[in-house]
């Protein structure tokens, strides 16, 4: 099990506007490219690269999430947490 993941994410407020981005990623749109655009995070700047992180950082229900994704592997459904609604990639 890894100590450390790295993972970038796209936060959104609402669920349909999640819905909505995983739809265009399904599509073929670059991750980066949403993140920059949408995320509501300062990480959007950086098309949502979060840099590695280890268990106990970030809040739980984000946590579970990104350490259940294989490398390379996206959400499949928006992970709600108290900031919003993230689409978490794992990326490392």
């Amino acid at each position: 099990m890894a100590s450390k993941i790295t993972a970038s994410h796209i936060l959104v407020e609402k669920h349909s506007q999640a819905l909505k981005l995983l739809e265009e990623l399904k599509g073929g749109a670059k991750f980066e490219d949403l993140a920059k655009k949408h995320s509501t995070c300062p990480s959007g700047k950086r098309g949502g690269n979060l840099g590695p992180f280890g268990r106990g950082q970030m809040v739980k229900p984000f946590e579970k999430a990104a350490f259940d994704l294989n490398v390379g592997e996206t959400t499949k459904e928006p992970v709600k947490t108290q900031f919003g609604y993230h689409i978490i990639k794992r990326t490392g």
